[in-house]
């Protein structure tokens, strides 16, 4: 069972029935999308106890909690205490996303390289953070905020306001009530994703997610606009190390403690001047890096996943994938990264897809007359694996160019900045 109705879940859904093994995979809640490829139940993905009832009475040998709020809330935790296999951290080890303040407090304690930061929770405070840091400063709130609670202010005056968002009108409920200040870093951002079981890693290669709204990274910050895999200036060997210096150390800690961390371990890396910065942790497979990663998969991923849940990956090499880049391109709603649009009715699904594009569901329902619209702020993702990244971008704005909807609007130059020169896997 896949826990979770997005275009991560999306892609887990898929990979998971290439294995050899070819399971039987249902997903609650899942969307129109999913529902071509799996079994569909129309359940709240935070409710424990619905999910479990329905693992039982399918007979589930495996959960996977695919988002971060049903992870927050325990439901891995509830999987297990049932006596059902589940792949996704506890509530306590997912506490590394729950809360930015716990995760800067963990990556001290690990010697995790990571921005200056100040957690506070009154507006006072969090302007002497800002006047003591200086600007740019990032302004992050402490919970989930579903991709939308960090603003990087670059003056004082916008410090201020994205402090007020938070502690004094709310924007963000309580996931805003405390809020971490942080030190403005420069640098290309990296996402490095590693499946471990509580004590051994295996990291996914590297991909890039591209935030902001608009093209050359301009406007607000959204759930994630798009990705590459793999990223042309992160080899394997500063992988490999990046592993050591953020992953490892982690898992270690959180061991100490008696929290093990069996799941996905994402680091939002930032590599500085002096050297690489922890941005983030989450703690699942991130979206959309994984619709640029999975379509990579070479590795039975039903085997990787039922490894972690039982404690026992065999080694700690990578995960095994093609050499072939994948670029993944999101189409969003009208409005979005604001109030999103709905109901407008999508056409060329199946264009794109004969093209040899994943064609992967997030936001879509099924209209009054039956046929798929918009149901959310990001739409869908559009991948596409191809020689080099230059070949892998074409073939998936050639798809993505297929799939029309009123208000449509998508970035224009996901991994336009990796030259068709050096852009090879390698």
């Amino acid at each position: 069972m896949v826990v979770g109705g997005g275009g991560r879940e999306h892609a887990l859904v898929r990979a998971l029935g290439r294995s050899p093994r070819r399971p039987k995979v249902i997903c609650a809640p899942g969307n129109p999308g999913i529902a071509r490829d799996a079994e569909v139940h129309r359940i709240d993905p935070t409710d424990a106890g619905a999910l479990v009832a329905l693992a039982r009475e399918r007979g589930v040998d495996l959960a996977v909690i695919g988002p971060e709020a049903p992870l927050v809330a325990g439901v891995a935790d509830a999987f297990r205490d049932a006596g059902i296999a589940a792949f996704g951290p506890s509530a306590a080890a997912a506490r590394l996303e729950g809360s930015k303040a716990f995760a800067k407090e963990v990556m001290e304690a690990a010697g995790v390289p990571t921005a200056r930061a100040v957690t506070v929770t009154a507006l006072e405070d969090g302007l002497a953070a800002v006047e003591r840091l200086g600007t740019p400063v990032a302004v992050k709130a402490d919970g989930l905020a579903a991709g939308k609670g960090v603003v990087v202010a670059r003056t004082a005056a916008e410090a201020r306001d994205a402090l007020e968002d938070c502690l004094v009108r709310g924007a963000f409920g309580d996931a805003g009530r405390a809020v971490v200040v942080e030190e403005g870093l420069t640098g290309p951002e990296v996402s490095l994703l590693a499946i471990s079981d509580g004590t051994r890693v295996a990291r996914f290669p590297a991909a890039r997610d591209y935030k902001p709204i608009g093209d050359g990274n301009t406007g607000p910050n959204t759930g994630g606009m798009g990705s590459v895999s793999p990223v042309p200036d992160i080899s394997d060997a500063l992988a490999d190390a990046l592993v050591d210096r953020v992953h490892r150390p982690v898992v270690a800690e959180l061991a100490a403690r008696g929290i093990p961390f069996g799941g996905v371990l994402y680091a939002g890396l930032m590599m500085t001047p002096d050297g690489p910065r922890v941005l983030e942790f989450n703690v699942r497979f991130g979206d959309p890096e994984t619709q640029a990663l999975l379509p990579r998969l070479e590795d039975d991923l039903l085997e990787l996943l039922e490894a972690a849940a039982a404690g026992s990956l065999p080694d700690e090499r990578p995960v095994r994938v093609s050499p072939e880049p994948c670029v993944a391109v999101v189409l969003a709603a009208a409005g979005y990264p604001g109030r999103a649009r709905t109901g407008d009715p999508i056409w060329g699904l199946d264009q794109a897809a004969a093209l040899g594009a994943e064609v992967y569901h997030a936001g879509t329902a099924y209209g009054h007359d039956g046929n798929i619209v918009t149901a959310g702020g990001r739409v869908l993702a559009v991948a596409a694996r191809g020689p080099d990244v230059w070949g892998a971008r074409r073939a998936a704005y050639e798809a993505a160019e297929r799939i029309e909807f009123d208000g449509r609007q998508y970035r224009r130059d996901i991994a336009s900045g990796m030259s068709r020169a050096g852009s090879r896997a390698g």
